[in-house]
């Protein structure tokens, strides 16, 4: 597809949603892409995560997916039902078919967007926050993708302290099952921090919050701290969303999600094989 203008692209790959915004430098073949994956929290649709950090500046395809169970695929019943779900099993009734279908889902939207935008195998990233962190940190584990460089924000880096932060949010007891232990133990990426390193280990940033729960913090320190070449980025006074409520549609960027933009720009800049254009500096906040 011949791309003439920077306005962004929306539709679906393969089933999977997306908005996809074009380089800085203008569309091109070799361009490197990064593929995003956005929060529960808000923003919690793939528009809403894209306002709210868009990687203003960045000479790269920006492609933003939109999750199952999420936005257009929500369940009838809504945010209510999506809590249902939650207090019903958390792990198996949202952890697991979420990031496990988005791994899943991903190679094929990737392939036919790539057909799509006209791109070829250029250098590839991948971003996420939260719960879309699990799921760029699987495709980091388990894809059979070459991820060069990887932002993850308020990341759940390890379900099982993902899981201790939401009983003390809301006040419940998770109750541990085979099933959910098996779940806990694949999306448990400080353990499986080795495995990905042995598959290339991707440039990797965490960017958290400094009032975000220490059962995001944490874990994200800890895997930080094992992969090398990593870095923690902590952000003064933000908790763990990166948008207002309801977080569905595109709002306002607010000052923490600017940071968290600055900061991954800054990252892709450096660790994706292409010079940002004198243009797109120009424009940089």
């Amino acid at each position: 597809m011949t791309q003439l203008a920077l306005e962004p692209v929306t539709g679906a790959a393969a089933g999977v949603p997306f908005l996809a915004t074009p380089p800085l430098g203008g569309p091109r073949p070799s361009a490197p892409v990064v593929v995003a994956w956005h929060l529960l929290d808000p923003p919690r649709t793939e528009t809403a995560f894209a306002s709210a950090v868009p990687l203003d500046g960045l000479d790269a395809w920006r492609i933003y997916l939109g999750l199952p169970l999420s936005g257009s695929r929500t369940p009838p019943g809504g945010l209510d039902e999506l809590m249902r779900l939650g207090y019903e099993d958390a792990v198996l009734m949202l952890d697991m078919p979420i990031v496990y279908g988005a791994a899943e889902e991903f190679g094929a939207a990737l392939t036919e967007l790539r057909g799509t935008l006209g791109l070829d195998n250029g250098p590839l990233g991948v971003m996420g926050g939260s719960i879309g962190a699990a799921v760029a940190q699987l495709v980091m584990a388990e894809g059979d993708v070459d991820v060069r460089a990887a932002v993850l924000i308020s990341p759940v880096v390890q379900v099982r302290r993902a899981v201790e932060a939401m009983e003390r949010r809301f006040g419940v007891t998770y109750p541990w099952s085979p099933e959910s232990n098996a779940v806990a133990d694949r999306l448990d990426f400080v353990a499986r921090a080795g495995e990905i390193a042995k598959r290339g280990g991707p440039a990797l940033l965490l960017v958290v919050g400094e009032q975000d729960d220490p059962g995001f913090r944490e874990p994200a320190a800890e895997l930080a701290a094992a992969m090398a070449g990593s870095e923690l980025v902590t952000v003064p006074g933000m908790a763990h969303a990166l948008a207002e409520e309801p977080g569905t549609d595109p709002t306002p960027q607010t000052a923490h999600a600017a940071a968290v933009d600055r900061a991954a720009v800054r990252w892709f800049e450096r660790h994706l094989p292409a010079p940002v254009s004198i243009s797109a500096r120009s424009v940089r906040r």
